[in-house]
């Protein structure tokens, strides 16, 4: 009963929650560029109209990809909400995120397929991170199960600091702010066209956005899960960690222009490689 509650709130909560993060980021760009900004629930009020709109797609195909890219991010928060393996949680998003690709090229369109290699290199650039995140919590908890890890006396961070600094290094990249917005962007001034999303016709651009609402919340539930621990104060530090960490992503991206793709795989992996592999480097050695 109490997982399926947890579910039930994570299913509920996720899109809403994203989509007042997104209205408040476009609020907290808007100031820091003299602007006012448009209304915090105007995220929500842009999906509403394209779900009103006439559906018309390039490619029938691209609805069915679409609609696997949310069911998959549904099922990795549903399986993070249950407390089970984060293993598995990652791969189910990495796994919708390949849709997201094949929904790009199918359309034949250059801006739309330019925007999906783009989306497949900025993969190559995080997906190592992502995995040594989850052999991190495994080292430091000797399990993957996210029920397991939230109820360990000692929050994670003590023995992850170099994993922490990989991640919030890719979330970067991972929410698409600059530098590392190549495949699309949230500004409008970024790009004329919006890269992998450019030919997501109405419906499949809402769905699009409601599961990216998705992601965000499901990013930052894993930023969480460092701080968290069996203490319940651990949990008001873990939300005042995440906005400081979400804040830090909007300042990056405002005062940021966006790199060249080999300059994204390079740095990403130089840093992301260092963090993490010195960290895990010394987690090997405390184990003997």
């Amino acid at each position: 009963m109490k997982i399926a509650i947890s579910i039930l709130i994570f299913l509920v909560g996720s899109p809403f929650i994203g989509g007042l993060l997104e209205g408040l980021e476009r609020k907290i760009s808007a100031r820091m560029q003299g602007r006012v900004g448009p209304p915090l629930l105007q995220p929500f009020y842009d999906v509403r109209k394209l779900l009103n709109k006439q559906t018309i797609v390039v490619n029938k195909a691209q609805t069915l990809l679409m609609m696997t890219f949310f069911l998959l991010q549904i099922f990795t928060v549903c399986l993070f909400a249950s407390g089970s393996d984060l293993m598995m949680c990652f791969f189910l998003q990495s796994t919708g995120a390949t849709f997201l690709i094949f929904a790009g090229s199918v359309t034949y369109s250059p801006s739309s397929t330019l925007g999906a290699n783009r989306e497949l290199l900025q993969m190559m650039a995080y997906e190592p991170a992502v995995l040594l995140a989850c052999v991190g919590f495994y080292l430091a908890n000797k399990t993957f199960d996210v029920s397991e890890i939230i109820g360990m006396p000692n929050s994670s961070i003590l023995y992850l600091p170099g994993f922490f600094i990989a991640y919030v290094f890719i979330l970067t990249i991972k929410m698409r702010k600059s530098p590392f917005d190549l495949s699309t962007s949230h500004h409008a001034h970024q790009e004329v066209v919006k890269g992998v999303t450019t030919e997501l016709g109405a419906k499949n651009l809402a769905i699009y956005h409601i599961t990216e609402w998705y992601e965000i919340t499901f990013l930052l539930a894993v930023l969480a899960l460092f701080i968290v621990n069996s203490n319940p104060i651990s949990y008001v530090v873990a939300v005042a960690v995440v906005f400081l960490v979400w804040f830090l992503e909007i300042v990056i991206d405002n005062t940021s222009a966006r790199v060249k793709w080999y300059v994204l795989l390079r740095t990403t992996w130089i840093v992301t490689g260092l963090a993490a592999g010195i960290n895990l480097l010394i987690l090997m050695i405390a184990r003997r």
